[in-house]
């Protein structure tokens, strides 16, 4: 025993248990991940499995991601699982997490300068589906670069890493690999998703590992990159009822079509189109598919940015010190390279591989005995949806919660909405 502790005593297994240390430290940062079991401004301890952490991607993991993962409240062993990417780019998944999707929300009378308070949400997603927020592209919300080129980057880097992510993710969370797995996103997320989930079945044909059971992917008001899109805003305004017959019509003779380059001469056309405009001047122009509101309640902006900036808040989130400068709900002063063009040949190819998709944006269904909105769904698997509300603006599902949890959990249960 005496030889044994003089042994344990020498230098070179003193270096060895430290090394051992060393290594184990490294590991755990690796994965990076905690349990968050409270959060600042909610009482009591979370009624919810919430998790946070980074993966590293890229060359020599150089780019940081975080995340905010929530396990589903019903069955996580079989439930669907969700990446959700949000808009911008730029723009923190924390905004879909907190005014909608996510089981907490923040109550906008409790704000005179303190910390917001946060109370639960009755219709979260995650009562259905686990939700894996993400924070992309790198330098959106507590994502970050280590080094200055790592912080470039593009509409096609940004769906390799985000590839890379959920891959290494579920590495790490093997218990879900055979769980049903969507793509999810809104706004600009139009353009990620679909090359992400298009990432995603490539890597299933090509064998990688770990084989992602892709069943499709789902996107709010998506910005599609398509030539000449500005063309279909006349008839889709007319098939929503916001021009008259006659107008649209009129506008059909006199341009001809074409009411994205307008021939100056035209004055016929031109005279047209700004009757047109006159009716349309409150509906966002880059969004054929539409399908908000807006709010005339407390900023929910205010309140997010006030809550994620504080460092309470960041210390509960486990938010490394490395996040460089002040949360911002979307950054718009990234380096970042718009370098994807169209992408409907991706929406082709997945649909003629047999890949479901839900676009909120027309035959109307009902929520609780009313007309919520209008759907239309195809023999490729393709849904749009309409979230009927009395304005119009971007994201449906922070003012119209209810309708958007009842569509989800119809079209992800193959149940016709």
């Amino acid at each position: 025993m005496e030889k044994l502790q003089v042994l344990l005593r020498h230098p070179i297994f003193c270096n060895l248990f430290l090394l051992l240390v060393y290594v184990q430290a490294c590991s755990n940062l690796a994965m990076a991940s905690s349990i968050v079991k409270f959060l600042p401004g909610f009482e009591g301890p979370l009624p919810f499995e919430l998790e946070t952490g980074y993966i590293g991607v890229g060359e020599s993991e150089d780019v940081q991601l975080f995340y905010a993962f929530i396990k589903s409240e019903s069955n996580p062993q079989s439930d669907p699982l969700i990446l959700w990417l949000d808009g911008g780019p730029g723009c923190s998944s924390f905004i879909a997490l907190f005014f909608g999707t996510g089981p907490v929300t923040f109550e906008p009378l409790s704000f005179e300068g303190t910390l917001p308070k946060l109370v639960l949400n009755p219709y979260t997603w995650t009562k259905v589906v686990s939700i894996i927020f993400l924070d992309s592209p790198v330098g959106t919300g507590f994502s970050y670069a280590k080094t200055a080129r790592a912080s470039q980057s593009s509409d096609f880097l940004a769906s390799d890493q985000a590839y890379e992510f959920i891959r290494k993710w579920l590495h790490d969370h093997p218990e879900y690999k055979s769980n049903p797995f969507y793509v999810s996103g809104i706004s600009y997320g139009g353009i990620p998703v679909p090359i992400l989930t298009q990432l995603i079945s490539n890597g299933n044909e090509d064998g990688i590992e770990p084989r992602i059971d892709l069943k499709g992917y789902i996107l709010g008001n998506p910005i599609m990159k398509v030539s000449g899109i500005l063309n279909y805003r006349v008839p889709f305004a007319y098939g929503m009822g916001l021009i008259s017959d006659e107008l649209y019509e009129s506008l059909k003779v006199s341009c001809k079509g074409e009411y994205e380059i307008i021939d100056p001469s035209n004055s016929v056309c031109l005279k047209n189109m700004q009757a047109y405009n006159e009716a349309r001047n409150h509906i966002y122009a880059i969004f054929i598919i539409s399908s908000c509101c807006t709010t005339d309640g407390t900023d929910l902006i205010m309140l997010v940015q006030h809550w994620a900036n504080n460092m309470s808040v960041q210390e509960a989130l486990h938010v490394r010190r490395e996040t460089i400068g002040q949360w911002l709900r979307c950054n718009d002063f990234l380096p970042y390279t718009q370098n994807a063009a169209s992408v409907v040949p991706y929406h082709a190819n997945l649909s003629s591989k047999g890949y479901r998709s839900l676009y909120f944006v027309m035959l109307q269904w009902i929520h609780e005995g009313q007309v919520a909105g209008y759907t239309r769904t195809y023999t490729n698997k393709m849904t749009f949806a309409t979230v009927k509300a009395r304005n119009s603006c971007h994201v449906a599902y922070e003012f119209k919660p209810a309708e958007c949890r009842t569509m989800l959990e119809r079209w992800i249960s193959y149940q016709p909405l």
